[in-house]
């Protein structure tokens, strides 16, 4: 894939490396105190060994809330790399002081490496996300944030396997858990000697070192923008629901399927497994751009195999078992697919939400946006956490209850997703359902000339009722079709059809009025910024030719003179979905035939004439049955 090629760039790599070191990191120390207090130091002290658990989760955290806006305003205010440096710098000197708390057995100061810890992530969990699209191109954002997703769940399963291995060797003193954290850290900082200078975000920025105030500052940033408000909340509920999944996991494990810590393993692994893929196929499905049709799709599938694995979990657990065991017991082969597409499901969910935060926010306040954000994820792993305290020891439900329930209020917000951006989602189902009948090849020398904002018509000759399809899911852009309302009122589909903002329109001798009312909607469309789509052929070609264009886009251009994209279409007459007499014996032109698009030079606003936009469709469509 094109986006593993950014792992061996200067501009990358030695990020990529940073982030993903502090990640394994942080996992190590936390998993490898928790062995230690479970099965060490803190049985031997005395202490409650589930309250020092849950103490060191929240210590980690608790900087999230206090410090987030403070760092978020110095990493717009001063050098990043630099900033990456000093960071990196403070982490080996934890790592120092960590040693001095393991040999000392010291719990108060363990915990204080917990707080350190959480404080140095805090630190840099500004500059993170902040300094992606300054490292990359805009085409390179979706892959860019995919690799850091996936590195970063890959580095926290290697450090949750690792942090109880280095803790579990019988020692005078764990120094080994020193030394593996201190060699991560060496290795980061030297990686972040390699990451390249970025620009200061804002370098009169006035700090504001009040925490409280700083944070009711960055959360109003957010409010100021709708998209981005959203696309922050949909990342926040992703922790609530990543928290409830991981969390519960290993309890799940043991009380639920009866497996022991190697199925713990293999169950953590499938689930980060999945994440990290979804992340990475991010990069695929998104053709070089931030595809936000892939958030909705990606919340249905977090709800449906969550609700899935609730029905999966074995009424009666097979004690002791162990992965091998496990995997010889009947339903186990779908506890493995729910864990992986809940996994794969998320990082499809993920991912775009981050590119898309990183393009709507100014470089001059990015950190702070996403420190803004960073203070409302803590504070949903806070509330997932609630959640599951409540349901679980309160109101006595059982684990894949949590796991059900968390489900469909995931629903709800798939639901809500989905009104927010479904001409996106549509789109993109546009685009996967177009390949999965088609083998679609796009061409043209101006497929990256194509507006990224602002109106635009859009023309193409029409050989059958798939052509929508191929075109829209083509394209990074909604597109509003104008289509025969007879086609429109369908029963069944007219929802499906208005929820995709298509335009119906009727001769005037047939409906008079809904030709008016459609120069109209196309008219209120492109002067709200849309691209709008019509085959000004009127209908489906009869013979497989491009027939004349009717006088309806002079009109349209006439009342509101925008760019024009024309587009060739060839591959399609013949088949099922065309006018064509025998369409249906000619296999050549059935399912999974070849399909061409060629889009051709735009034509500036004003410029565009029916005759000459006929005509260079025409040519287009000759020269690629030509080639065909």
């Amino acid at each position: 894939m094109a986006q593993f090629r950014l792992l061996a760039n200067r501009r990358f790599g030695p990020f990529f490396a940073v982030q993903a070191l502090g990640a394994l990191n942080d996992n190590i120390f936390r998993n490898a105190l928790a062995t230690l207090i479970v099965f060490g130091i803190g049985v031997e002290a005395g202490w409650d060994a589930s309250g020092l658990v849950n103490l060191a989760a929240l210590l980690f955290i608790l900087p999230y809330f206090l410090f987030s806006a403070v760092f978020g305003q110095l990493a717009d205010r001063f050098e990043k790399s630099r900033m990456i440096r000093l960071i990196k710098l403070f982490e080996i000197a934890i790592c120092l002081f960590a040693g001095v708390a393991l040999y000392l057995g010291d719990m108060l100061l363990l915990m204080s490496v917990v707080f350190l810890l959480g404080l140095q992530s805090t630190l840099f969990g500004p500059i993170k996300y902040s300094i992606i699209p300054q490292l990359l191109e805009k085409r390179e954002l979706i892959g860019g944030n995919g690799l850091v997703a996936a590195g970063t769940y890959v580095a926290i399963l290697g450090g949750t396997i690792l942090g109880p291995i280095v803790a579990g060797v019988p020692l005078d003193w764990p120094w080994l858990v020193l030394a593996a954290t201190l060699l991560v850290a060496i290795a980061g900082y030297l990686a972040s000697i390699l990451v390249p200078r970025a620009a200061i975000g804002d370098g009169d920025l006035a700090l504001d070192l009040n925490p409280v105030s700083a944070s009711w500052t960055n959360l109003k940033l957010l409010g100021r923008d709708r998209k981005l408000l959203h696309s922050v909340l949909g990342v926040s509920w992703f922790w609530f629901y990543g928290t409830v999944f991981l969390v519960q996991i290993p309890a799940w494990t043991q009380a639920v399927i009866g497996g022991n810590e190697a199925t713990l393993s293999g169950l953590l692994a499938l689930f980060i497994v999945g994440i990290s893929s979804g992340a990475l196929l991010c990069e695929k499905l998104s053709r070089g751009g931030v595809e936000i049709g892939l958030v909705p799709i990606g919340a249905i599938g977090m709800t449906i195999f969550g609700l899935d694995l609730m029905f999966a979990s074995p009424a009666v657990p097979l004690f002791d078992a162990g992965i091998g065991q496990f995997l010889t017991m009947p339903g186990s082969g779908r506890i493995v697919f729910d864990l992986l597409a809940i996994g794969v499901s998320g990082g499809l969910f993920i991912v775009p939400l981050y590119a898309l935060i990183q393009s709507l926010s100014e470089n001059a306040e990015r950190a702070r946006v996403i420190a803004g954000m960073n203070i409302l994820n803590a504070l949903f792993m806070v509330l997932a956490s609630i959640l599951a305290i409540v349901l679980l020891s309160v109101l006595d439900f059982s684990i894949p209850q949590l796991f059900g329930i968390v489900a469909v209020i995931n629903l709800l917000v798939a639901v809500y997703v989905f009104t927010l951006v479904p001409a996106f989602a549509l789109r993109f189902l546009m685009w996967v359902l177009s390949r999965l009948v088609y083998r679609v090849h796009v061409s043209g020398h101006s497929i990256d000339k194509l507006p990224e904002t602002g109106p635009a018509l859009i023309v193409c000759n029409h050989l059958s009722y798939m052509d929508p399809l191929i075109i829209g899911g083509s394209l990074q852009r909604p597109i509003r079709f104008v289509m025969t309302h007879s086609i429109y009122n369908i029963r069944g589909l007219k929802w499906l059809f208005r929820l995709g903002g298509a335009i119906p329109v009727a001769p005037a001798k047939v409906d008079p009025e809904c030709m008016r009312q459609a120069f109209d909607s196309v008219d209120a469309a492109l002067a709200n910024g849309e691209l709008v789509g019509i085959f000004p052929e009127g209908g489906l070609s009869p013979n497989g030719d491009v027939q004349s264009f009717r006088s309806g886009i002079s009109e349209i251009l006439q009342r509101r003179p925008v760019p024009v994209v024309p587009m060739a279409l060839e591959g399609l007459w013949g088949g099922i979905f065309s006018r064509a007499p025998d369409r249906w014996n000619r296999r050549e032109r059935g399912f999974f035939s070849h399909v061409q698009l060629n889009i051709l030079e735009p034509v500036p606003a004003g410029e565009a004439k029916r005759e000459k936009l006929e005509n260079s469709v025409r040519r287009a469509y000759q020269d690629l049955r030509q080639k065909a």
